[in-house]
């Protein structure tokens, strides 16, 4: 294998793993620069994947609905149970002014036993496996661009293009926008948003609850591409926490969140890919298992010198 096909092979497959990192990341942005400290990120991605599988399962063994139809929907019900669960958040965090980290890990722990109660009722196994996933598809007349189309534009996920959109979105409102002005302003400085007449707590509900939606996306991004099944033993593999990380790596900011993840997203390709790529094959797959999580490590050992947190973050008002 040369050197051209190991990178032809690598990186499609590590933007795969990319998007689910990037709308995590991109909810606990949302959510952390309001100024509430979201570290539920891994419970809502994960009620979010076993969301998606529920639905996607069960319409597609009704045979009542096309598959694509059924995967629309298994995502729908995934962003509105992220939605919904990241409410619980909010209302500990902003109404109760309960400790955030407290109750970020507290909904991780609900979210890890509800999956697995729902999914041994459904099913019997605690598993739930989808019939079939989303197919990759290369992108017309840009596939066939020189070095640029095999590795970006072929073979990949119609969820992809929408992920990237919703960035793309996302960076408007949070810097072009009167909405993220005053979302932003209430993660730095809550006293003097609401002595201009904001409501603070409206504003940090809204941040909690599009972090809760876009990490549900994140869960349904995993399951309809690469994973295929909500899996109670494996979950999702600690992709919440990784996405927490890259948050942290990336500055709290659009374009430090689509390097970070990216990065740790290339880095799980490498673990999951390393035992079918020569280069690798000399390493011990339990080293391979372990790059990402090292690699996060090394990474925020780096950041965090010059952390540019939200001043008001996990501070309640």
């Amino acid at each position: 294998m040369g050197v051209w096909s190991v990178i032809t092979s690598i990186i499609p497959a590590s933007i795969a793993y990319t998007m689910p990192l990037l709308m995590g990341a991109l909810g606990g942005l949302f959510s952390e620069r309001s100024g509430v400290t979201n570290l539920c990120i891994e419970g809502l991605m994960l009620t979010g994947c076993f969301a998606s599988a529920t639905v996607t399962y069960l319409l597609q063994s009704s045979g009542a609905v096309p598959y694509n139809l059924a995967i629309v929907c298994g995502i729908i019900a995934a962003m509105l149970a992220g939605g919904l669960l990241s409410i619980l958040h909010a209302f500990a965090a902003i109404n109760l002014k309960s400790n955030q980290v407290i109750s970020g890990t507290a909904i991780n722990m609900l979210a890890t036993a509800l999956t697995l109660f729902l999914a041994q009722t459904i099913t019997g196994s605690g598993n739930v496996t989808v019939l079939r996933g989303i197919v990759r598809k290369s992108v017309p007349v840009l596939s066939h661009i020189p070095v640029i189309g095999p590795l970006f534009f072929s073979n990949t996920y119609w969820t992809t293009w929408i992920c990237l959109i919703i960035w793309g979105v996302s960076y408007f409102m949070l810097y072009k926008t009167s909405f993220g002005l005053r979302l932003r302003a209430c993660g730095e400085h809550p006293s003097a948003v609401a002595s201009a007449g904001i409501n603070v707590h409206k504003m940090r509900y809204i941040g909690v609850i599009l972090s809760g939606l876009l990490s549900g996306l994140g869960g349904a991004c995993i399951l309809a591409t690469y994973a295929g099944e909500y899996n109670s033993t494996s979950g999702i593999n600690g992709l919440g926490f990784l996405a927490i990380a890259a948050l942290i790596f990336g500055q709290w900011k659009p374009l430090g969140i689509l390097g970070s993840t990216f990065f740790f997203g290339l880095c799980m390709t490498i673990a999951n890919m390393g035992r079918v790529i020569p280069v690798f094959q000399g390493i011990p797959i339990g080293y391979l298992g372990l790059f990402p999580y090292v690699a996060t490590l090394v990474a925020l050992v780096f950041s965090s010198k010059k952390s540019a947190a939200p001043l008001a973050s996990g501070e309640p008002f």
